[in-house]
């Protein structure tokens, strides 16, 4: 029973969490055959439940299920969009205690181990692992079982004991959307590649005469406070940041976390960095770039499209870049960011083939490069990258490629893959709430970043004495 409790202890700690968040064109037909169902019987339903609603995500969802099912009509998809990741957890923590959930849950990569660990009221795991779904399959119900095609960094990251346990669906990563125009009038002709190169280009613009109110700007939330930590080799916790053995210990004070704090609250007290006083405030950081406010915005390349069209309608030129990072330190890599499906267990034979067959599907080369270019989330196998270079696309929309070659040139590390960990979200609240008593209050770092540590530990020996 404490288990049980634990797995809703854990879900609702995520209540916190924000999300992270080209053409409408279908895919050809790839000559995938139909069949139908037995004479008299209805199709089999296959419920997903994903945290967009918003229309170009959802409508790609939704018009990617209706393909599978006219080509699969003995089988029905059905997608049921929420309005965060957040409400997610909760309706599928209600879902399992009706012992009902669907047969395919989106859930973002910082609940990956409480999934992991999630269990129902007779002890049984949640979910199953996709991998061993698969079985070594190469298709299924017609659709070739694109797994071994995950680009790197999302295998990496989702893979825990050679296991991929669930399909990696919508990836980022963090990048710097840069207003040229407005570096180009501070004699600034490359985007900042670094801490110094910022400040440098920060000191230029706020010396023209018509210099935006600030200079630079980032959602205060502590996926950022990570990809710092990953570029500078540092772990988030121990044990290989939770890759060789469970996490027990945090590293929120460590010198490289200290460091990055640090850098962001000089760039605020030099005028340079605005926080918009909200936390987690990824509309109005957005807003500040797309209105010329600021000339450059730290951002998660899954907005890449919407940044783009925003800056073609204001009549500025865009170009992307990757996150900068501490010249002082060699840098190893970026993380990703973003959400997996995860296919619940206990499922019949029917309904897990049908489920597995819609996730290859769902990420074909085609569907894959198509949700890339309507969002901006990687290209999430090697196949759709192929498919977009093949079709030009990359020289087209150049500012695309960016995020993919950022999670490309990371050193193969635990610091630059990413942390596994319990209470993953209540612990970036800890250092979201940190940094803005430090932006705000004027609280001193090394402090301020002690007492988040503590507090943060204290999360995690909670998670560990329920699941460790």
């Amino acid at each position: 029973m404490k288990k049980v409790l634990a797995l809703f202890f854990a879900i609702a700690l995520l209540a916190t969490a924000c999300g992270d968040d080209g053409g409408s064109s279908s895919p050809p037909d790839d000559g995938t055959a139909t069949t139908a169902p037995a004479d008299g019987a209805d199709p089999t339903t296959i419920e997903m439940w994903i945290a967009f609603n918003d229309d170009a995500r959802l409508n790609f969802t939704k018009d990617r299920a209706a393909e599978f099912n006219a080509n699969h009509p003995d089988y029905e998809v059905v997608v049921t969009p929420f309005d965060s990741y957040n409400t997610v957890f909760e309706q599928t923590a209600l879902a399992i205690d009706d012992g009902n959930p669907p047969e395919v849950i989106h859930f973002f990569e910082a609940a990956t181990q409480e999934a992991l660990d999630a269990i129902d009221k007779d002890g049984n795991p949640i979910f199953t692992s996709v991998t061993g779904a698969v079985a070594g399959r190469t298709e299924i119900l017609g659709e070739s079982v694109v797994l071994d095609d995950v680009v790197s960094a999302a295998s990496k990251y989702y893979t825990i004991d050679g296991e991929l346990f669930s399909m990696p669906w919508n990836t980022s990563s963090t990048t710097m959307f840069n207003n040229m125009d407005i570096l180009n009038a501070a004699g600034i002709t490359e985007p900042p590649a670094t801490w110094a190169e910022v400040e440098a280009a920060c000191e230029a613009i706020s010396g023209l005469p018509d210099a935006p109110a600030n200079c630079i700007t980032w959602p205060n939330h502590g996926w950022f406070f990570e990809q710092s930590l990953g570029q500078a080799g540092a772990d988030l916790v121990n044990n290989s940041n939770g890759r060789d053995a469970r996490a027990t210990e945090i590293f929120l004070n460590s010198d490289e976390a200290i460091e990055y704090v640090q850098w962001w609250s000089d760039l605020e007290a030099a005028g340079h960095y605005v926080y918009t006083g909200t936390q987690r405030d990824w509309g109005g950081t957005a807003a500040a770039f797309n209105s010329e406010n600021v000339a450059m915005l730290i951002y998660s390349s899954s907005d890449t499209t919407v940044i783009g069209e925003s800056a073609a309608e204001t009549g500025f030129d865009l170009q992307t870049s990757f996150m900068p990072y501490n010249q002082d330190r060699d840098y190893v890599g970026n993380l990703i960011g973003g959400a997996t499906l995860w296919m619940t267990n206990g499922l019949s034979t029917v309904e897990q083939d049908g489920a597995l067959a819609f996730m290859n599907f769902f990420s074909n080369p085609a569907n894959a490069a198509l949700w890339h270019q309507t969002t901006g989330y990687i290209p999430i196998t090697n196949g759709a990258t192929e498919l977009l270079e093949s079709q030009g696309w990359y020289d087209e929309s150049p500012n695309s490629a960016v995020a993919s070659e950022q999670l490309d040139a990371a050193a193969d590390t635990p610091a630059s893959t990413g942390a596994l960990i319990g209470n993953f979200v209540a612990i970036r609240d800890v250092v979201t709430a940190a940094v803005e008593d430090i932006l705000v209050n004027g609280v001193d770092v090394d402090d301020r970043m002690a007492s988040a540590q503590d507090e943060a530990q204290q999360f995690l020996d909670d998670y560990n004495e329920l699941f460790g």
